[in-house]
């Protein structure tokens, strides 16, 4: 078995943890590969095998790679997935930060988690994404989110107006600070936070979901995922940020673009006690009594 770790920088008190990781899988003669960048970050502060390999783009892992490791939380997540693409290769995420929707598995369960995937105690839960289109094709090859799409102003000036439509019929106008379009994966992140529902993840549904709209009766709206969403910008800016995922670019104000279900899914390593639920009420603290 070879395994592909990516990862950001991170505190040190962390590194403990990463080590017991590669120690783990030493132990278990599974091949290691690493991101260049986060190679760069860790040669000198963690204990390494002397025949590992190196990538920086996902051909390098296509065809000899059976699992990604993405160390960190769940912004590290996001971008390890830019390396999987459409390869198919499952995504295990080992949260070493906070929240952790995405990075399921805690630091404490490093090493179950890791027999687990060895004795093949594991299921795959296949996440859909979103796609963007434009004449510009912003993102380049990288042009799908796995959380969200976000039109947000370029500065804290004026609203800018967002007209969306569903299958060319015009949903809305929305006047505010911008509009987030998310996947049931994405539903539990920035739209969550803008008072967007939470959707299971296999739902099958875009939720759009306005950014401190000015209209106060606007709210956020599910639709079918099988919907082609139509968006124009215009505000008194000539600019405005676009943002996929962790992702950003600046582009000019209407400009069209299309937004629309990928092709492809990405391949989420869940242990088997995991669920959506149970992590949603554990992670938003449902149910629990937090009076002092």
């Amino acid at each position: 078995m070879q395994v592909a770790i990516f990862g950001k920088e991170f505190i040190d008190d962390r590194f403990s943890y990463l080590q017991l990781l590669i120690n783990k899988l030493r132990s278990e003669n599974i091949s290691i590969t690493i991101a260049e960048s986060f190679y760069e970050f860790i040669k000198d502060k963690a204990e390494l095998p002397d025949n590992i390999s190196i990538f920086n783009h996902k051909l390098h892992l296509e065809g000899n790679t059976d699992y990604l490791l993405s160390v960190g939380g769940d912004g590290t997540m996001l971008d390890a997935i830019t390396y999987v693409g459409d390869s198919g290769i499952p995504v295990m995420g080992i949260n070493l930060g906070r929240m952790g929707f995405l990075s399921s598995i805690h630091k404490e369960e490093i090493e179950d988690a890791i027999t687990d995937l060895i004795s093949g105690n594991i299921k795959i839960d296949q996440r859909s994404l979103l796609r963007l289109e434009t004449s510009e094709k912003l993102f380049g090859e990288y042009n799908y989110a796995l959380n969200e799409l976000t039109i947000n102003k370029k500065d804290s000036g004026s609203m800018i107006l967002v007209s969306v439509y569903v299958n060319n019929i015009l949903l809305n106008g929305y006047w505010g600070d911008g509009v987030i379009i998310a996947t049931p994966t994405g539903s539990t992140a920035y739209s969550l936070s803008c008072n967007g529902p939470i959707l299971a993840p296999d739902s099958e549904n875009f939720v759009i979901t306005p950014i401190a709209t000015h209209n106060l009766t606007v709210r956020p709206v599910v639709i079918p995922d099988n919907c082609i969403l139509k968006v124009r910008v215009e505000g008194r800016i000539p600019q405005f940020l676009i943002g996929l995922d962790s992702r950003y670019e600046t582009i000019d104000a209407e400009t069209e673009m299309i937004v629309k279900k990928e092709s492809f899914n990405i391949n989420l390593v869940q242990r088997l006690s995991d669920n959506f639920f149970t992590t949603i009420r554990q992670k938003l603290m449902w149910g629990r009594d937090i009076r002092i």
